[in-house]
């Protein structure tokens, strides 16, 4: 579809409601009797209204929705005793691992809401508070006891951001018009168009484990990066199972093939095509430098002693633990623009991440072991149709996998 062919559309009530059955429905798949976490932002109330109605339809035996103000967490950052950043009470944590106990659902809102808020902080004290990250989300989602989704909500002040050069009324109304279009809002049954597409990245992704690839190099301006892969490193994107065959989309939109690297096997340089919004501290320009696995130079034209704070937390936070490929047939990528949020701009373009891995993305039990582990988890877009993909054999033989953002396996 043309990007023309999305004006007009708005998110009234009734889209509102759409893009929430859309989420519950066939991105968390929420099942009768299950307990449902929503995590949300101030400014996000009509979504995580319609959200909590519409898991209740579902047959849902309760909604539990946590609200977490940015604002807040600015306070603690500028007032706190920096021994007490990195602080945690037990039941923020204990909360998650419940959950997963009693094989619940968990639903979160992307889309900033205050994306420059923390400007002028200091990043050291940044990188201690990782809130509302908490390790046990991870844990969860590699146990699978969880069926859960990712979505984004519209706000104004997001769409400001993404849209300056409008007036405030046509920002929204732009934003709008994309989120209905990336979506498939648009679409007779956005559940259906979401399934057809879920089908194609997996077959994607089992073209990439066919090949068995023992690392991949990506080459473009400013980057020349190796990932080095794990033996039984498998390729996935799509839709996930939990332990008890739940099927849901963990991120909608889903563009994306991921695996696990060898977190001591990456080297090179890479430069981030996209701006990158951790908390409320945009990153801009960022460059990254690995040598042996670990980044051992951050650089950027703004924010990136933020980063480099962060991947300062623990032993796994400066190694990666994904590797996503993404092609040019989402929706994304070709509006061309920068949505300053992670689940979008990930989407669009090919990315790393920093910090903990996805158990589901080896196969061997002595791999697992190697994964890398970590309390952060935190992506960065690389790729983009400058970006040249190719898959490296053992013997050494490159096979081109992406050109021009067009699949060569």
């Amino acid at each position: 579809m043309a990007d023309s062919d999305t004006e007009g559309i708005q998110m009234d009530d009734a889209m509102l409601e759409r893009l929430a059955d859309l989420v519950v429905g066939v991105g968390a798949n929420v099942r009768p009797g299950q307990v449902v976490t929503v995590g949300t932002e101030p400014g996000k109330e009509p979504l995580t209204r319609a959200i909590a109605a519409s898991a209740y339809r579902h047959g849902a035996k309760f909604v539990d929705v946590s609200t977490f103000d940015l604002h807040v967490k600015r306070a603690r950052i500028e007032l706190s005793r920096e021994e007490d950043l990195a602080y945690v009470p037990d039941w923020y944590r204990q909360r998650v691992l419940d959950l997963g106990e009693m094989r619940g659902a968990r639903i979160a809102l992307s889309g900033p809401v205050e994306p420059t808020l923390f400007e002028g902080l200091d990043p050291k004290r940044l990188g201690l508070d990782q809130l509302p990250f908490v390790p046990e989300g991870m844990k969860v989602v590699n146990e699978r006891t969880v069926n859960w989704c990712v979505a984004p909500c519209p706000s104004e002040s997001w769409a400001r951001y993404v849209h300056p050069d409008l007036p405030p009324q046509e920002a929204v109304a732009r934003l709008d018009e994309q989120l209905v279009h990336i979506m498939r809002l648009d679409a007779d049954d956005p559940g259906e168009a979401w399934r057809a597409r879920v089908e194609a990245i997996a077959g994607a992704a089992a073209a990439l484990n066919a090949r068995r690839f023992d690392a991949i190099r990506l080459r473009g301006p400013g980057t020349d990066l190796r990932v080095g892969l794990l033996p039984s490193s498998q390729w996935t994107g799509g839709a996930m199972d939990t332990v008890d065959g739940i099927t849901h989309i963990a991120n909608l939109p889903t563009e994306e093939v991921f695996t696990a690297p060898d977190p001591t096997r990456v080297d090179g340089e890479v430069r981030a095509t996209k701006p990158l919004v951790l908390g409320g501290t945009t990153i801009e320009g960022l460059r990254v430098r690995f040598e042996g696995g670990r980044a051992v130079s951050f650089q950027a034209d703004k924010g990136g002693a933020v980063l480099e704070a962060t991947a300062a937390r623990d032993e796994g936070a400066a190694r990666l633990g994904e590797l996503a490929l993404v092609d040019r047939e989402g929706r994304i990528g070709p509006l061309d623009t920068v949505f300053y949020d992670t689940l979008l701009d990930e989407n669009a373009a090919s990315h790393v991440a920093l910090g903990a891995a996805y158990e589901l993305c080896v196969t061997d039990d002595s791999d697992k072991a190697r994964l890398n582990r970590s309390d952060i988890h935190i992506d960065f877009m690389i790729g983009g149709p400058d970006v040249d993909v190719d898959g490296v054999l053992a013997d050494g033989t490159e096979v081109p996998v992406l050109r021009d953002g067009a699949w060569q396996v």
